[in-house]
């Protein structure tokens, strides 16, 4: 029997702990149907959750709480935490925050390179680098190593190269304004057949019951 495909665009952000649970979920969903009639093609596409950062590399614990409060970013912390052992992930909430217009940089280019088996690659080693190994992801040496890790460039230097360049930036910040035009407010975000949506970082079983068209889920566009 031939499989359908399904189409889905996942909207995301480095900076976003959820975004880094979603994945992970997702995944499971993904391998979860892998008996069914259905295969699936995925591809990642940018949101910038604090677009209002300056250039310079800030401290994490410093940052995020003038933001959004202390209470909120310790209650967060705790959440994360609890639902990130769930699926593998040990967070570490310490380290820098800056811009991620290079990572998604580098996610768009291993669309172009490799399609969709080259993002999911290069994906969890850059989320891994932010929210475990408290690395700063918009330092071209990190990302260099994610692209090492995933394999999608013939080098470390054709990666530096294009990291140091400003390849992919226009279609970046067109892909970002595209989102907020479509409604998007937050992330994780996903598309499903460019009609069906899932906001947050829902649990496998909750992908899997969107993938059967549940009704207590609602139409996109």
């Amino acid at each position: 029997m031939d499989k359908r495909l399904v189409k889905l665009i996942v909207i995301s952000d480095f900076a976003c702990p959820w975004c880094f649970v979603g994945h992970r979920e997702l995944q499971t969903a993904i391998s979860q149907c892998a008996n069914l009639p259905v295969s699936f093609e995925i591809e990642y596409r940018p949101f910038i959750l604090h677009p209002s950062l300056p250039s310079e590399v800030l401290d994490k614990n410093d940052f995020v709480p003038k933001k959004i409060g202390r209470e909120r970013w310790e209650d967060g912390k705790r959440m994360a935490t609890e639902r990130g052992e769930s699926v593998g992930i040990n967070f570490s909430f310490g380290g820098p925050v800056s811009l991620t217009i290079s990572a998604h940089r580098l996610v768009a280019k291993a669309y172009e390179i490799g399609g969709p088996a080259a993002q999911a690659a290069v994906i969890t080693p850059i989320f891994r680098a932010y929210h475990e190994n408290e690395l700063d992801i918009s330092d071209p040496e990190v990302l260099a190593d994610a692209a090492q890790q995933a394999d999608i460039m013939s080098s470390r230097e054709e990666a530096l190269s294009f990291l140091k360049s400003d390849e992919c930036l226009e279609k970046v910040n067109r892909q970002v304004a595209e989102a907020r035009e479509k409604g998007v407010t937050g992330v994780p975000f996903t598309i499903i057949d460019g009609k069906w949506a899932v906001s947050g970082a829902q649990s496998a079983p909750v992908f899997v019951k969107v993938r059967n068209r549940d009704s207590r889920f609602f139409a996109y566009g």
